[in-house]
């Protein structure tokens, strides 16, 4: 009888013993899951945010040049017509983020610049040019250059970087939703993330 008992109290035990490790062995498969989700669906909203907008510009160009003193004077003008299409973009790809398997963490420690784009399609009128003061290169480049700054300012003081970061902040959003339903915890950096708004909150203060 005594060996019947130890015999079942043997079975118990390598029962338990079984059991713990086959547990062990699924929570460990199912974060090594969640965590290979989490990744591949960063790769997923990995794509450019964009926001699209266009620019007219005009643009009145003088040069004068001084011969021999203040007794000659060589002038050269043009006025340029300047049509831009102009994207401001995320490259999400660019994401910097650490994945804690250990601790169910998944934390996000930078986020990629916006990129401003400009193709400018240039129309010259009105140019004329003395013998002396001709058109060349240099002048170009100036007009190419003299435009893109003014442009530049026209994309920061317009709606195109605040949509961008709109499209920015419910990209990010998805991570907070992925990894709330997986019982995991969003950081931005080393804060935690309770509910999405914190996220915009946090990143809008960035973004300003």
């Amino acid at each position: 009888m005594k060996r019947i008992l130890v015999g079942i109290i043997i079975v118990l035990v390598a029962l338990l013993v079984f059991k713990t490790c086959s547990d062990k062995k699924e929570e460990q498969s199912i974060l090594q899951e969640n965590s290979m989700l989490i990744q591949q669906q960063i790769q997923n909203v990995s794509k450019l945010v964009v926001t699209e907008g266009h620019f007219a510009e005009v643009y009145n160009y003088k040069d004068s040049q001084q011969l021999f003193g203040p007794l000659i004077t060589a002038e050269k003008k043009a006025l340029v017509v300047v049509n831009a299409d102009v994207t401001v973009a995320y490259d999400l790809s660019k994401i910097v983020f650490k994945v804690d398997e250990e601790n169910k963490i998944l934390q996000i420690t930078s986020i990629p610049e916006p990129e401003v784009k400009i193709s400018p399609d240039y129309e010259y009128y009105d140019v004329t040019a003395d013998f002396l003061n001709q058109f060349d290169a240099n002048d170009y480049n100036k007009i190419k250059k003299s435009v893109k700054e003014s442009l530049l300012k026209k994309v920061e003081n317009s709606t195109l970087k605040t949509n961008a970061q709109n499209r920015l902040l419910s990209e990010l959003s998805k991570f907070y939703v992925l990894t709330n339903s997986l019982g995991w915890t969003l950081k931005y950096n080393d804060n935690p993330i309770n509910k999405i708004e914190e996220l915009k909150a946090i990143k809008e203060l960035e973004l300003q």
